[in-house]
């Protein structure tokens, strides 16, 4: 047999492995890569159509999410999984599908005012849909076969609802080879899902290792450790934001504040509301009430049985539509928003973190892993300014971890798993870990005696009478990736028109993002410099100036004021000279005029031009406007 791997090589997501055996192709998952890609990827080395089957270890789109595009480049075999895995896949595989529609329909928005050619998305709906309609469900525990001398099994490992390791008997002549693939080894004592179940046996064992050079230490009382985090962040009347994993860590969350509002641990606040804004998580928590409970543990089990449902508890409050997205942080009572993407990635987490991260009084809470290169890891590493939706947002919320909190076994766990064989497999194959974490748990493994390897990506093995032989080293090329890419990741798109302002500033940089115009835009910048190098000995000190005009109140005292001016689609276009926007500002107090008066003051004597839009969003400070200007003050 000829095993290639293709996907979660020296990287944490993006699982697949293609096997040949028997006469026969087939994947072990096949998964979406997110976060930054360290090494160049390659391709499945066969048409989608030579393909005959598929076996996805769990739900998570690192280990599905290309499945749609696989059927829709001709795979038409079956998909096989556990029950409940068949069931999240049917609600996160077209959530994927409507991110691709999305995002595609914006790109040609915008492509169209350049000239672009129109992108097509990686896959739709209607493929999503194809894809569920090839899932074939299966019970834990039950040996089915494949193709003749091809046979499996699911083995619940303890990571999400659905998940398995998946034992392969494949018999080739007169030889029958045992592998197991873990999946993703779950954490143990975790809620509402059972502990990781062990194998006794197998020739060749492939695993993953996410936590492989790190221990979660001892385990906290989470339900304490976040009763103090609800607590101070509503004393000082501020939110609870927590990003986290639509399916799995969402119900994990809900399953601690039940017992919170149980107890009546947070005092002061009575009924504090809990939101959960994001449809998929929705789903997937009626999916795991309809669940078989079977499937869950024991403490899990046993409230189900009293007619306690673990995870559904007074001031619970679901939102489904964008209006009812908004309207959460319109209302400044004190409150908890769960909202996916855990890794700050996409979805409406984003837009919570627009609202509240400038806030010092709120608390941004990490419940899960944050992957390399993403926004939540950005955040953790200590970022002080990350942009959102084209606006530079000042990290002045309180940042927390739970930690421990992880679906993924630490190091420890991850031993015990592969020790629990009886006789040790002939070779272990590492993967699914970052670049370091996997060269560093193969040196462990080898200390404790195994024979272990980490493949980088397109590398191909042999597993024959002989053993395991490598047919060809996988790519070790690097990507390139900019120093400061975690933070320009998470920028979102539709922030190419945004215009930012920061006052004070001593330089300005003024730039009109048109072809043809750099002479003249080169001018301004010079001319403006000139004027802050004289205004700074003066008595035009800008941030005496805002102080004067009231600005910045709600920041700290020597904090930067940031706002944006940005393009949308309901702009009022009017063009005002800078003489009328003072003019005004002396007749309205309300603090947009407050703000345009101030810029006005200081902007026209550099030869700056200026529009005023008609829309004013307080909450985040946006004024819409529609030439495609961009002023940075630096």
């Amino acid at each position: 047999m000829k095993i290639t791997f293709l996907g979660a090589n020296h990287e944490v997501t993006g699982s697949c492995t293609l096997l040949e055996a028997a006469g026969r192709r087939f994947l072990i998952d096949c998964g979406m890569e997110q976060g930054k890609n360290v090494y160049e990827n390659q391709p499945i080395p066969v048409a989608p159509g030579e393909i005959d089957w598929v076996l996805a270890t769990h739900a998570h789109i690192d280990h599905t999410g290309m499945l749609p595009l696989l059927v829709r480049n001709g795979f038409r075999g079956k998909i096989y999984a556990t029950n409940p895995t068949v069931e999240l896949c049917g609600i996160m595989l077209r959530d994927s599908a409507h991110i691709q529609e999305f995002e595609a329909e914006w790109k040609n928005r915008k492509g169209q005012r350049s000239g672009a050619e129109p992108v097509e998305p990686m896959y739709t709906v209607q493929d999503a849909e194809a894809a569920m309609k090839l899932f074939v469900g299966k019970a834990y525990e039950q040996r089915f076969q494949l193709a003749p001398g091809i046979e499996a099994r699911f083995v619940d490992v303890g990571h999400l609802l659905g998940s398995a390791s998946i034992e392969l008997w494949i018999t080739e002549g007169e030889t029958t080879t045992k592998l197991v693939f873990s999946g993703d080894i779950g954490n143990l004592d975790q809620p509402i899902i059972k502990d990781p179940a062990y194998i006794k046996e197998a020739d060749y064992a492939f695993m993953e290792s996410t936590y492989g050079d790190r221990s979660h230490g001892p385990k906290p009382d989470y339900v304490s450790e976040l009763t103090k985090i609800l607590q101070r962040t509503f004393d000082r009347g501020g939110n609870v934001v927590i990003p986290s994993f639509a399916v799995g860590r969402t119900q994990e969350m809900l399953y601690f504040i039940r017992e919170i509002k149980e107890k009546g641990l947070v005092k002061g606040h009575g009924n504090f509301p809990v939101y959960i804004d994001s449809p998929l998580a929705i789903e997937a928590t009626r999916i795991f009430k309809d669940t078989d409970p079977d499937c869950f543990d024991a403490d899990t089990r046993a409230l189900l049985e009293k007619g306690i449902d673990p995870i559904t508890f007074p001031g619970l409050r679901v939102t489904v539509t964008s209006d009812e997205s908004r309207m959460i942080n319109a209302d400044r009572v004190p409150k908890v928003i769960l909202s996916a993407s855990g890794m700050c990635e996409a979805g409406r987490i984003r837009h919570h973190l627009k609202h509240n991260l400038w806030r010092p009084e709120c608390t941004i809470l990490f419940v899960g892993y944050q992957a390399v290169g993403t926004l939540g890891r950005t955040l953790l590493e200590g970022a002080t300014t990350v942009k959102l939706f084209g606006e530079p947002i000042e990290v002045q919320a309180e940042l927390c971890q739970l930690t421990g909190m992880s679906g993924h076994a630490d190091r420890e766990g991850l031993l015990r798993w592969v020790n629990s064989f009886e006789q040790k497999p002939k070779r272990v194959f590492v993967m699914h870990g970052e670049d370091e974490t996997e060269d560093h748990f193969v040196q462990t493994l080898t200390e404790q005696g195994f024979t272990a390897c980490a493949p980088y990506n397109g590398a191909q093995w042999a597993i024959g009478a002989e053993g395991a032989v490598c047919l060809q080293e996988g790519m070790r090329v690097r990507i390139e990736h900019k120093a400061n890419e975690g933070q320009s990741r998470a920028a979102s798109a539709d922030c190419d028109f945004a215009c930012r302002a920061k006052i004070p500033r001593a330089a300005g940089i003024y730039r009109r993002e048109r072809a043809g115009e750099h002479a003249r835009v080169q001018q301004r910048i010079d001319r403006t410099v000139r004027l802050r190098r004289r205004q700074r000995g003066g008595q035009c000190d800008i941030a005496a100036r805002g102080r004067a005009h009231g600005i910045g109140a709600r920041s700290r005292p020597g904090s930067i004021l940031g706002f944006t001016l940005r393009k949308t689609a309901f702009a009022a276009l009017m063009k005002r000279s800078v003489a009328a926007c003072q003019s005004h500002a002396q007749q309205h107090s309300s603090e947009q005029w407050r703000i345009f008066y101030l810029l006005g003051l200081h902007l026209h004597p550099s030869g700056f031009d200026f529009w005023r839009g008609r829309r004013y969003n307080k909450e985040s400070c946006i004024l819409s406007f529609m030439p495609p200007l961009r002023l940075e003050y630096s």
